[in-house]
């Protein structure tokens, strides 16, 4: 959990950046170590320094773990230009590396190129068949498609073998719950009360399902 005083140092960081007195790697360093986002300012502040041939040049073997950061932070902001540049870099300097193939998934998720996107994601699967990252990456572009049904049926292949991941449970329960299929969402709820029992809002969570379940059935009584 990222503290309030990490955050001020980030905050410290950013604005140092921005009177342009800042430095550009410690700030990416610290946004890395924390494991925060704050894309808009990374894309910014790190395309910048990718293209300083000087300031480039004196990275050394962390400017691939710089470019990698970029191009997240340039997806998640829509800029495929920059995503483009950076997947495109990093392909030829790593050519059969899974993390570097999972990222070029990403990018052809965000070009909307479902079928490329799953096809790269099956290739790294079968070479590291317990990546959950890869499993969720091919539930997400299921989703984007709206085709949920396949969704769920991903996400329940995914659970046979990664049964303690509660955030997929819990997602497996909102895809049933977006298709009125309440006793299916009902079960996820059961699974998670299982694990977390002291989990007030899986229990909120189970209630709401539940509720719903007897509403389905009274509807169906009054149409016969």
């Amino acid at each position: 959990m990222v503290g309030v005083a990490d955050e001020m140092e980030v905050d410290r960081l950013e604005q140092e950046l921005e009177s342009g007195h800042g430095d550009v790697t410690e700030y990416l360093g610290l946004v890395r170590k924390l494991k925060l986002r704050r894309s808009a300012n990374v894309l910014k502040h790190g395309v910048a320094l990718l293209n300083n041939p000087s300031a480039k040049s004196k990275l050394g073997t962390d400017v691939w773990t710089i470019y990698e950061q970029v191009a997240v932070a340039a997806l998640d902001s829509d800029d495929l230009r920059v995503a483009e540049e950076c997947v495109k870099a990093l392909l030829i300097k790593f050519p059969d590396s899974a993390r570097v193939a999972r990222l070029e998934g990403m990018w052809m998720e965000a070009k909307g190129q479902w079928k490329e996107a799953s096809a790269i994601y099956d290739s790294v699967i079968q070479e590291i068949p317990f990546d959950s990252q890869l499993h969720k990456r091919k539930v997400a572009i299921f989703k984007a498609q709206g085709k949920l049904s396949e969704a769920a049926e991903t996400l329940i292949k995914y659970l046979d073998t990664f049964m303690a991941d509660h955030e997929a449970w819990r997602e497996l329960a909102n895809i049933y719950i977006s298709q009125q299929m309440y006793k299916q969402a009902a079960f996820c709820f059961e699974e998670l009360l299982l694990a977390q029992p002291g989990n007030a809002l899986y229990h909120l969570g189970y209630a709401e399902v539940v509720w719903k379940t007897c509403g389905q059935q009274r509807n169906i009584m009054h149409q016969l």
